[in-house]
Parts: C-alpha cells; sequence; structure tokens
C-alpha cells in the first residue's frame, strides 16, 4: 500500500519549514518564486496529493500550540478565559490546539517541547512570560510565534499586550480627579515588563497633574505575599491616602494591610487595582479595578498568529488592547483630616 506524502515529508526533504510548503502548494504569498517552484517539483516527484482549487485536506486541519509556564497555568481564571476564548476562535479556523505547560527545569534548560521539535505545529502562542532565553529558543525553531501578554525588546515575535502605560494613567487620574495627591505604587516591577509599563503610566499621571513624584511612596520591588507586603507598608513614615497595585492580588494584600493598620476603606485609604479578576470582587469593600477584556486577548492572538503565517517576513508588530475603569466602593475623595 502505497503511504501518503504530507506537506512534512516534503518540508523534511528539503529542509524547510512545513509553513513554508503549505504557502507554497496553496498559492499564498511568503515565500520566493524559486523556492515554490523547488516545493512544487518535489511534491510532484514525490507523489503528493493536492488541488490548486481548494484547500488541501490537511490544510484543513491543523494544530496550533499553547504554551505557559507553571506559574501561569496556576491563575485558573487568567488562563482558562484566554485559552476559552483561543480555543473557540481556532476551532472556528479549523484548528485545534494543544496544550504544553512548561516547568522550571525545561525552562532553565531550554528543553523545548516535542511538538515543537518535529514542526508538528504550525504555530505557537506563548502566554505570559517564561523567559526570554526560552522564549527565543521557540522562535528560533521558526515556527510562527504569536506572544500573549508579554514583550521584550530581544524577543522577535509580534505580541497581544494590554496598553499598560494609559491603563495606569487612567486608574491613577481616577485617584487624582477624586482629590488624592498622597498615592502610592505597589507591585513587583522585576516580575514583569508590563509592572514597569504601568509604574510608567503611575508616573504620568503624576507628571501631568502637577504632582509631586515621591519615592517614598513607591514600592517596587515587593513580592506578592501578605508579609512581604505588610512590612513595606508598615514601614512608611507616612501613609498614602490611595494606592495604585499593579494587579488585583497586590490590591488584595494592601486591602488587608490597610484594615490591619486601622485605617478604613474608602475613608480613609482609597485603592485602584488592575485585571478585574476574582480578587477584585471579594474584598470588602469591592475594589476599583481597570478591566482587561481576557477574550479578546485570546481571539486577536489567533486572529495575529493566521495573519503571521500568511505574512512571515513582515515586521513584528505589538498590538496594544483598551482596558476601562470599573468604579467599585473602595475609592473616593480624600480624608483631609489625616
Amino acid at each position: 500500500m502505497k503511504v501518503k506524502v504530507t506537506m512534512q515529508d516534503i518540508a523534511d526533504r528539503l529542509n524547510i519549514s512545513k509553513n513554508s510548503v503549505s504557502q507554497a502548494l496553496s498559492g499564498k504569498d511568503g515565500v520566493s518564486e524559486e523556492t515554490r517552484q523547488l516545493i512544487i517539483d518535489a511534491a510532484n516527484e514525490m507523489g503528493y496529493i493536492y488541488s490548486r482549487g481548494r484547500k488541501s485536506t490537511e490544510e484543513e486541519v491543523g494544530t496550533f500550540a499553547i504554551l505557559a509556564s507553571e506559574f501561569a497555568f496556576s491563575k485558573r481564571n487568567f488562563f482558562g478565559e484566554i485559552y476559552l476564548s483561543i480555543e473557540k476562535e481556532a476551532a472556528k479556523r479549523n484548528k485545534r490546539m494543544v496544550i504544553q505547560s512548561i516547568d522550571k527545569h525545561s525552562s532553565e534548560n531550554l528543553i523545548l517541547p516535542p511538538i515543537l521539535l518535529d514542526q508538528s505545529v504550525e504555530g505557537v502562542l506563548i502566554l505570559s512570560h517564561i523567559t526570554n532565553p526560552y522564549i527565543q529558543a521557540v522562535t528560533n525553531t521558526g515556527i510562527p510565534t504569536v506572544l500573549i501578554d508579554h514583550h521584550h525588546p530581544d524577543l522577535k515575535a509580534d505580541s497581544i499586550l494590554t496598553n499598560n502605560r494609559y491603563a495606569a494613567f487612567t486608574a491613577v487620574q481616577h485617584l487624582i480627579e477624586l482629590g488624592h495627591t498622597r498615592i502610592g505604587f505597589i507591585g513587583n516591577i522585576q516580575f514583569s515588563p508590563s509592572y514597569y509599563e504601568r509604574l510608567e503610566g503611575y508616573r504620568l499621571a503624576l507628571y501631568q497633574a502637577g504632582i509631586e513624584y515621591n519615592p517614598i511612596w513607591v514600592i517596587d520591588r515587593v513580592i506578592e505575599e501578605m508579609d512581604d507586603v505588610f512590612n513595606a507598608v508598615q514601614a512608611l513614615d507616612k501613609q498614602p491616602t490611595a494606592w495604585f497595585c499593579v494587579n488585583d492580588g497586590f490590591g488584595f494584600l494592601i486591602n488587608s494591610v490597610v484594615y490591619k493598620l486601622g485605617y478604613r476603606i474608602p475613608q480613609d485609604v482609597s485603592i485602584v487595582s488592575f485585571d478585574n479578576g476574582q480578587l477584585s470582587r471579594i474584598t470588602t469593600p469591592l475594589t476599583t479595578t481597570m478591566n482587561v477584556d481576557l477574550s479578546y486577548f485570546g481571539r486577536k492572538a489567533v486572529e495575529q498568529l493566521f495573519w503571521r503565517i500568511d505574512h512571515p517576513d513582515e515586521p513584528f508588530v505589538e498590538i496594544l488592547l483598551p482596558s476601562n475603569l470599573i468604579v467599585r466602593e473602595s475609592t473616593q475623595h480624600p480624608n483631609t483630616k489625616r
């Protein structure tokens, strides 16, 4: 019985990517005419069966991989909502998703999943931050890759991001409009470029309002743990009347710390956080937060990955998604007696 020749067989013979074979045989742009003819000649010689009038059966159902660190997987609400939208959008386009968790050992030793090494996937989505060297190892395979909620100057890949600077600016501007001038910042900017960008947005809002930047109220290298946050805030000689927190986790911790220090929310201290996750909805009072549409993240990521597959030589782009402020009970005008 004759064995069916696949696009991967042709790619292996010519030592090129399966994506290039797909583009050549389907008549899409992205490969030179010389390469296209080479691929067509090899396909004919090997007995590959396809129809130029429609997509081949092999093209109709393909596979994308989604990679994420164990930490990202542990954030169930964050990962789950993005993944569901990715899976739904990919299914519309006849692609199935393969999920791969990257543990610390694999990350540190740059051990890639077998599905990337054997070129059995057509595209890769990387959710949040693993490590830059690991992401570089993934992009070095030549498989089209899109990053979700992460970017870095050293990484050569498209990115889907929240507009962190403008979103943070909006959050802090809300506090300023309420009358706050003693506004604290808390987060760990070493953990993610997104958090550093939110610090920049915080500073921009102060600058535009003519409020002097006070580094004493900027806690930007604290671990997201209760003891660390409590010790950092308690050590301040003078407490802010409002806090901008880089995510809902820090917002939840600041809420607890403020009460432990004997202050009321929002009568004495206002709090704004970021993400509109579950933690912002279970605090007392409910936390004002910047809303991030996670399902939109997933849809845009899949859309961009298809675009990248069809345009492999175009410059890499960063797509900034908007967010909106959800005002809840944790913010009000400052207590002038403090």
